[in-house]
């Protein structure tokens, strides 16, 4: 059984862990490809997001393991703070079994509760899997960023999609 809730400082290791081994697939679905942050400052950071109205991270658990993460932060700018950013990942053995997409539906809760009005993310173009994921939960595609990320020596490109919250 999967259950879903806000990340907590005790989660640090298990993110870290969840990161790094995406990081190391084939696929090259996260922007980090060597490490994550320290255990330390992963604590650190999710402390923080844990008091902060403006940030949020959940995760899904299941046999007391975490499996997927989803993280999210409100744009700081006057003009598009009705905006926030999105990013999740997902173990490998844990994909294609609702997990993204029940994160999504506690993303767009959290974007309700907090004003949001557009939940936006960038995905690499090579990454299929998540961009039938989203297009499936009613992201669209709103623009394509060439040389948008610095990665292994050189710049990828991303596609914008967003949600917009009803």
């Amino acid at each position: 059984m999967i259950s879903v809730r806000r990340a907590a400082p005790g989660d640090a290791a298990a993110l870290i862990a969840l990161a790094e081994e995406v990081g190391r697939e084939d696929g090259r679905w996260i922007l980090a490809t060597d490490s994550w942050r320290s255990p330390g400052e992963e604590r650190k950071y999710l402390r923080v997001v844990r008091r902060h109205p403006d940030a949020a991270v959940f995760v899904a658990v299941t046999d007391g393991r975490v499996v997927a993460r989803l993280s999210l932060a409100r744009d700081p700018h006057p003009a598009s703070r009705h905006i926030a950013d999105l990013g999740l990942m997902v173990g490998l053995d844990y994909r294609r079994q609702g997990i993204g997409t029940r994160l999504l539906h506690e993303a767009v809760a959290w974007a309700r509760a907090s004003g949001i009005l557009k939940l936006e993310l960038h995905v690499f173009p090579w990454n299929e899997p998540a961009l039938e994921l989203y297009e499936s939960f009613g992201f669209e595609r709103e623009g394509y960023r060439k040389g948008q990320y610095a990665r292994d020596g050189g710049y990828v490109d991303a596609i914008l999609m967003a949600y917009h919250v009803s």
